[in-house]
């Protein structure tokens, strides 16, 4: 029997993936006969049928899912000896892919791009921008190294680091009554015209969990795919809103009528940190990241 080849199984999984063949191809960057090939190679290398066709449907026989499975881990593993050998001796050469979210990545990468130009020449950072559980899949699949996310976020067999606390404001019209308020409390918010992202952003959950707040006891008038849209919809007085510290730093309601407030109280706050496989390598210069990534935050 010949030994499958990586590019062999990593065919099979994207055909796994997406349940279907030309979609797979796009996704391996190949064409549909090259990767319908791979696959026919495959299942002749093994003597068995991985995968059943017909005019509308591809998907995996029994055996061909609990080969895939292995698949999976066999290239995770691949990805983490690559890792390995790229991050050897002095942290910082080579290459890393990291995954951030989007309530992040405008706010932190600029500087930390800069940084990691300027004290490492030679590293190159690659980055995907997503949401956090596409982000997470594509960690526990080798495509990503390592996450920089709220936290915290469901997900096996990883580790984290928190990196910093990053404090909630509450955004509203001038005229609104929560704007002059004396002392403002998270407690005052229920019942209120609350705008949030669309639902599968982490960032609605951790604002509604730091302010204790359920969805019965606010009204979500509309929901935007963007902190932008969202400020620019407050300030035409469609409700009020809850934006992240580092938003707010980087000036995301300069030159608007909006009144921005910090709550009275503590821990109306999400933690910002670094994900990264259990079994990777490359832990201690993750962590070299995570306390580079924190000290620009404090700045």
């Amino acid at each position: 029997m010949r030994q499958p080849t990586l590019k062999q199984l990593r065919y099979l999984c994207a055909v796994a993936e997406h349940q279907h063949f030309g979609h797979a191809a796009s996704a391996c960057h190949v064409s549909q006969s090259t990767l319908s090939a791979g696959i026919l190679e495959l299942e002749e290398s093994l003597g068995i049928s991985l995968v059943e066709r017909n005019n509308r449907k591809v998907f995996l026989t029994s055996l061909g899912e609990e080969v895939v499975g292995r698949a999976r881990d066999l290239l995770v593993d691949v990805e983490d000896l690559v890792s390995l050998c790229a991050g050897a001796g002095t942290p910082f050469q080579g290459r890393m892919r990291m995954g951030v979210i989007p309530t992040v990545a405008p706010y932190l990468l600029p500087g930390l791009l800069g940084q990691v130009r300027q004290q490492h020449p030679d590293f190159k950072l690659f980055i995907r921008e997503d949401l956090s559980q596409p982000l997470v899949d594509g960690l526990l699949a080798g495509e990503l190294d390592v996450l920089l996310l709220a936290l915290p976020f469901p997900a096996e067999q990883v580790e984290t680091m928190t990196l910093f606390e990053d404090d909630f404001f509450l955004a509203c019209p001038h005229e609104h009554p929560l704007a002059t308020r004396s002392t403002l409390r998270s407690a005052d918010l229920k019942g209120e015209p609350l705008l949030l992202l669309e639902e599968g952003h982490c960032l609605r959950e951790h604002a509604l969990e730091a302010c204790k707040l359920r969805d019965s006891q606010i009204t979500v008038p509309y929901q935007a795919t963007s902190l932008a849209t969202i400020v620019q919809m407050v300030a035409n007085g469609i409700g009020i809103t809850l934006l992240p510290g580092m938003a707010v730093e980087s000036g995301i309601a300069t030159n608007t009528s909006l009144a921005v407030r910090p709550f009275d109280q503590t821990n109306v706050t999400r933690q910002i940190g670094l994900m990264w496989r259990k079994k990777t390598p490359r832990r201690v210069e993750f962590r070299q990241l995570g306390e580079l990534i924190a000290e620009l935050a404090n700045r």
